[in-house]
Order: structure tokens, then C-alpha cells, then sequence
């Protein structure tokens, strides 16, 4: 007998989940309600796009290997104009093709076929910092150059203007200015739940923060590489 599904709260995140195969949509489905997540799911592309625009989404998994648009094509076009947290969902698990995803602007990278609770983790750790974040107010601020990182509520701001930043560029940065100066590792940098297999991505997502805060990325004043080690933020006295 088939266990029901207990009522999901109406303030639980809301996940939306594009993949093109019917089984893993319901399988997702299910078992994300069952965990207490809102779900909603789309078959494609198209029809992912259509309900982002007519509903607000705290996550988004997306499949790759979809026909017509695939997923990296759709998770770029969202990255253009949204920062909500997207976790790549594939069959393809190799190292080009993760770090493919995260240059787009994905927040993680899950391949198949995966373990259920290894993904429940992975949503948890990209969705744990929304609460507190909304919810702690604006506090400390760090200078560098012409750009004024708020702590609190994770904004990167350049002479006023707020500069677009991803959930793991904003992780790597609340990191770096807890110890401004001091050397942070890859390890670190890479997040609860990578190992040292998956520290090659943090260079390819510094390189990409570098992008937004650099004149010159390939030869970065403030966002500076300690060989062998990992990374510092030179920040303003």
C-alpha cells in the first residue's frame, strides 16, 4: 500500500524540476513532497521557462540532455536576468562538462544516476543560507577598490550599483572576507559538500567572480591566488 503524501507547508521552498523523462520527474516529485519541498515540474525547455516566468522558484534542477534547448542552453538564458540557485542534473558526469555548467552560472552539479539522500544534501547546503540571510539585517561592509561587499545580506555593490552574483560566489566571498588578507583553501572555498576531486571548479568560479570585480582578471589586485594553497581577498583598511 502506497503511503500518502502529507500536506506540504505553503511557505515550504519551492523547487522546480525540468527533465525530460517522466519517470525521474515523478520520482523527483514525490520524493521531494515527501521531504516537505513544494515541487513543480516541467518536461522541457519551453515549458520550464514558462512557469519561471509565472512563478517564483527557490531552486531550480535542470536536466542537460534534453531534446531542443538543453539544460546548460536554459540555465544560461535564466543566469541572464536571475541569481535563484540552479543545480544541474545529468548523465553526463565528467569533469568538462561540470565545470561547463558552473562557468554558465549553475550552483552545483549532480550526476546520474544519484543517490536520493546525496541530493536532498545538496539542496539543503545551496538553501540552508536563504533564512538567515532574509532574515539578518544589514550589518558589517567590506571595501576593495570601488566595490562595497554588504556581509549581512550577501550584496556586491559597485558605486551603487548592485552587481549580479551567484549563491556560491556570494559563499566564497563571505568566506574570504571573515579572514581578509589570510589565506582561504580550495577546500573551504569548495563547500561541505565537495571533496579535493571537485576543487578544480573553485578556480574556474573564482575566475568568473574575478570577471566582475577585476579591471584585469588575469592579473587580479584584490582577489589574489597563493600558489599551491588557495586564494586571499586584499581588502581596504
Amino acid at each position: 500500500m502506497i503511503k500518502p503524501v502529507q500536506p506540504v507547508a505553503d511557505d515550504a521552498p519551492h523547487i522546480l524540476v525540468v527533465d525530460d523523462d517522466n519517470r525521474i520527474r515523478a520520482l523527483l516529485s514525490r520524493y521531494l513532497t515527501e521531504q516537505g519541498y513544494r515541487v513543480t515540474t516541467a518536461e522541457n525547455a519551453a515549458s520550464g521557462r514558462a512557469r519561471i516566468e509565472a512563478l517564483a522558484f527557490d531552486l531550480l534542477i535542470l536536466d542537460v540532455m534534453m531534446p531542443g534547448e538543453n539544460g546548460f542552453e536554459l540555465a544560461r538564458s535564466i543566469r541572464a536576468g536571475s541569481e535563484v540557485p540552479i543545480l544541474m542534473l545529468t548523465a553526463q558526469g565528467n569533469a568538462t562538462d561540470r565545470i561547463h555548467g558552473l562557468e554558465i552560472g549553475a550552483d552545483d552539479y549532480l550526476p546520474k544516476p544519484f543517490e536520493p539522500r546525496e541530493l536532498l544534501l545538496r539542496i539543503g547546503n545551496i538553501l540552508r543560507r536563504a533564512p538567515a540571510v532574509a532574515s539578518e539585517p544589514a550589518r558589517d561592509s567590506v571595501s576593495f577598490g570601488g566595490f562595497i561587499f554588504h556581509v549581512g545580506r550577501g550584496e556586491l555593490q559597485h558605486e551603487g550599483e548592485t552587481i549580479r552574483i551567484t549563491e556560491r560566489e556570494r559563499d566564497m566571498l563571505r568566506l574570504l572576507v571573515e579572514a581578509p588578507g589570510e589565506t582561504v583553501d580550495r577546500f573551504a572555498l569548495a563547500g561541505p559538500a565537495s571533496d579535493a576531486s571537485n576543487e578544480r571548479t573553485v578556480d574556474v568560479q573564482i575566475n568568473r567572480l574575478r570577471r566582475k570585480i577585476e579591471r584585469d582578471p588575469s592579473n587580479p589586485v584584490y582577489l589574489q591566488t597563493v600558489r599551491g594553497s588557495g586564494y586571499r581577498l586584499v581588502v581596504d583598511p
